[in-house]
């Protein structure tokens, strides 16, 4: 082992890779992202050179002796992604130039993938929810599944920018996948990439006079569209909201407390933000409120974040219920900042809080009213690509199974594909007027899945449960 001093050299490198790593920065964006709140400038000082004489001996150590030519950029990127890493925070990232421009697809306009909101959790990679419409969503992608596999190649050891990377890619390309789902075991999926256009307001006038407005992120309109949602349901008499946050998987926390002031008086808090100091900015409701008609706040596993925000807002707040199921627990604000090249680093810079002060991370929310979905609603996809028949057996026929019997056809859910399941198939196919052939593929899969989103989305029980508690409230 050779030891060397860095000396004046030591200095002078340890100067330029920090400039690179610190002083480069050139814009922000927002991952919960908060705007226009960065720290100020560099915490860095000459006196500290001491701290990094370690990390840049190493560097020095390879550019010198390495028995290759050692890439300075590839170097530079590996340094910040260990001091990320070595944090244990998996909203702090560094990503690349092509990660970030996905990154900032994600929250400002339209991108190709598959359209599921990820993360990292313990060394997993989990789906946080799908987007609304997306093909994440057809295919059956559930909350908390967790990705093992991205067409053949693990993503264990990847971060989530990293793993997103490998699942996005152009319209109309297939990407496999191999999850993990809690209570049901692997699952593979084929899903066909699409463009996923960031809508994220929905809403439709339900149950006579009740206005149901999803949001399914809050991206940079997200408030100008609730807004337009808002008056247009007032105009064709709606006098009660439901407000559907499930899947949400968060985005700008401006957009959040704009959003979340319009149900909340002004004065009112809306959140607080604590810094690692323990000082406490408390984000208040700086408008007048817009809506005073009776409404309640749908949630489940998929609800993080920036939807948490809202639905702690409007009930810490305003009184307002929240039904469904415990949300997922996000409760960390992140600053994204650009280096000249386009990379980009996403950084943990403070917690957030309720307007009472509660900090929900990995706790989540409890709704005030519980309401759980029918059991066949986790069912997992299943791939028309593949053939179930007499002799087949596994976890996906067992699932396939469960959704016969959802849909009232009498059989056991063994796992296994004897003669009674094959008698089921056939008769759902004579239902559906397909060819009767006792086997589960391609037309007849497809068919059996739509048919199980249609019995679910008939048979809401979630939204039934809201329904129910907002003609109680006045």
């Amino acid at each position: 082992m050779v030891r060397r001093k860095g000396g004046v050299r030591l200095k002078q490198q340890l100067k330029l890779f920090l400039a690179v790593l610190i002083t480069a920065v050139a814009a922000s964006a927002l991952t919960l992202y908060l705007v226009g709140k960065g720290s100020g400038g560099s915490v860095y000082s000459a006196s500290d050179s001491e701290k990094f004489e370690k990390l840049m001996a190493a560097y020095d150590k390879i550019k010198s002796d390495y028995y290759q030519n050692a890439d300075d950029e590839k170097l530079t990127d590996g340094a910040i992604k260990g001091m990320l890493g070595a944090l244990d925070d998996p909203y702090s990232t560094y990503m690349d130039k092509k990660e970030a421009k996905s990154f900032e697809e994600s929250i400002t306009s339209s991108f190709e993938g598959i359209g599921a909101q990820v993360e990292e959790k313990n060394g997993q990679i989990l789906i946080v929810a799908p987007i609304k419409g997306s093909p994440a969503e057809k295919a059956g992608l559930k909350p908390h599944d967790e990705i093992q596999k991205v067409d053949g190649k693990s993503v264990k050891g990847k971060t989530v920018n990293e793993a997103t990377a490998m699942i996005r890619g152009k319209k109309g390309t297939n990407v496999k996948l191999v999850l993990n789902r809690e209570g049901v075991g692997q699952i593979d999926v084929t899903i066909k990439r699409d463009t996923i256009p960031i809508e994220t307001v929905y809403s439709k006038m339900i149950d006579g006079n009740i206005g149901e407005i999803q949001i399914t992120s809050f991206s940079e309109n997200t408030a100008k569209e609730l807004t337009k949602a808002i008056d247009d349901l007032s105009e064709k008499g709606a006098e009660r909201f439901v407000l559907d946050l499930r899947g949400n998987p968060g985005g700008l926390m401006d957009q959040a407390i704009m959003m979340s002031n319009m149900f909340v008086d002004k004065g009112k808090t809306i959140m607080q933000v604590e810094s690692k100091n323990g000082k406490k900015e408390v984000y208040k409701a700086e408008k007048e409120r817009k809506v005073n008609k009776p409404t309640v706040v749908l949630v489940n596993g998929g609800t993080a974040s920036a939807a948490e925000i809202m639905a702690a807002a409007l009930h810490q707040s305003s009184g307002i219920p929240i039904v469904g199921e415990n949300t997922f627990g996000k409760g960390t604000v992140q600053n994204a900042e650009s280096f000249s090249d386009g990379s980009t680093v996403k950084l943990t810079i403070a917690k957030w809080l309720t307007p009472n002060g509660d900090w929900i991370h990995e706790k989540g929310i409890k709704p005030q009213y519980k309401a759980e979905l029918p059991s066949y609603a986790k069912l997992p996809y299943l791939d028309s690509k593949k053939e179930y028949k007499a002799g087949s057996t596994g976890d996906e026929v067992k699932a396939a199974q469960q959704m016969l019997q959802a849909l009232g056809y009498k059989l056991n859910a063994t796992g296994a594909f004897d003669a009674q399941t094959e008698a089921a198939v056939k008769a759902f196919q004579k239902d559906q007027k397909l060819k009767t052939t006792g086997i589960l593929t391609g037309e007849t899969t497809i068919s059996l899945t739509s048919k199980l989103q249609d019995k679910l989305s008939d048979n809401d029980t979630q939204l039934d449960k809201a329904i129910e508690i907002l003609k109680k409230e006045k």
